[in-house]
């Protein structure tokens, strides 16, 4: 039985990759700090249900914290880490951007250096489509320049992968960088645009719909990326023996066994054709107020996942009209609405 960590265990992806582990056979040990950035009961909610698997077991610390990451690594044996433990949130960035600063550099150096001491035979770490910044050329390509992030949070990321990077090349630590596209589904952030539609819709208030509605996402289904990452796990990269051998497409750095990995639908939707999915699926009409774009957003993103299917021949199929009513479905059992 191979033993997983997973950061941030009980959070929206986090809770769904740990019980997907835990299905393929994994002994999953989760760390997660229970912060109050939004609803702690649907964390707690998350954790009650991974809890029912005598596999897994939870750690309530902060990835920042000293050694904690290294000294628990070194103690339980960890094979593989899928780290997602971060602070979340384009909008909050501009907010509270010190707990950035805490959360996605701190804890990634922390994380790194268990990873130094205790080298797993893979470490997995969220990155996110926003590192793509100001990019206009479509879809996005992992092997595009990343230079013009948007927001804070959009930095931290892209300094995780500066940082993860040189820790592969110094320390031969084989290390996959997924960006992710959009994410939602059932146990979603409240934060996040579905739950604040379904609440407004419900409610019968306005939805905030920004930059007028003409924004496209690359929506993806939460299990769906999840898939692409339990797949990811057994690609490993591994360091090139010259940059003639890496294959052209492939963000495999030349130096460092070490690459990244766009997880998405690849389909751009408007937005305002996700809304009409989220009106479909809950049955009545959303009133709309029409705002401009916020800072720190792009007006679209588009993943090209042809690495993704390339390495683990899978590719994410969930249309947004199937997600929004699973995701609809769950929402009216959990809030007891109807």
């Amino acid at each position: 039985m191979r033993t997983a960590l997973v950061t941030g265990s009980d959070g929206f992806i986090g809770y769904f990759t740990s019980k997907r582990l835990l299905e393929a056979g994994f002994r999953v040990i989760g760390v997660d700090a229970m912060t109050d950035y939004y609803d702690v009961s649907l964390k707690e909610r998350r954790h009650e249900m991974l809890l029912e698997s005598p596999q897994f077991t939870a750690i309530n610390a902060r990835v920042e914290t000293p050694d904690m990451l290294k000294n628990l690594m070194r103690d339980e044996g960890v094979d593989v880490v899928v780290h997602l433990a971060a602070q979340a949130g384009v909008r909050y960035s501009i907010e509270d951007p010190k707990s950035y600063v805490q959360a996605n550099l701190l804890g990634a150096y922390e994380l790194l250096e268990a990873a130094r001491a205790c080298p797993p035979q893979h470490l997995l770490m969220a990155s996110t489509s926003s590192v793509y910044g100001a990019n206009t050329q479509m879809p996005y390509k992992e092997t595009d320049k990343v230079d013009t992030q948007m927001s804070f949070y959009a930095a931290t990321k892209k300094a995780n992968e500066a940082m993860a990077h040189s820790y592969a090349h110094l320390y031969g630590i084989p290390t996959t960088m997924f960006r992710f596209f959009t994410v939602y589904g059932p146990w979603g952030r409240p934060d996040m645009a579905p739950i604040k539609f379904a609440r407004a819709i419900y409610a019968d208030d306005a939805i905030d719909v920004y930059n007028h509605g003409k924004m496209k996402r690359d929506f993806t289904y939460v299990e769906d990326l999840v898939e692409g990452i339990l797949r990811l796990i057994d690609a490993v990269p591994v360091r090139p023996e010259s940059e003639d051998v890496i294959e052209e497409g492939d963000s495999l750095s030349p130096v460092a066994p070490f690459r990244q990995v766009n997880i998405g639908n690849a389909e751009p939707v408007p937005l305002m054709d996700f809304i009409s999915a989220m009106e479909e699926a809950i049955g009545r009409k959303a009133k709309k107020n029409f705002m401009d774009i916020q800072p720190g957003d792009v007006p679209a993103t588009w993943a090209d996942i042809s690495l993704l299917k390339r390495l683990t021949g899978y590719a994410p199929k969930t249309d947004v009209r199937t997600g929004a009513k699973k995701f609809v479905e769950w929402y009216k059992e959990y809030y007891n609405v109807s």
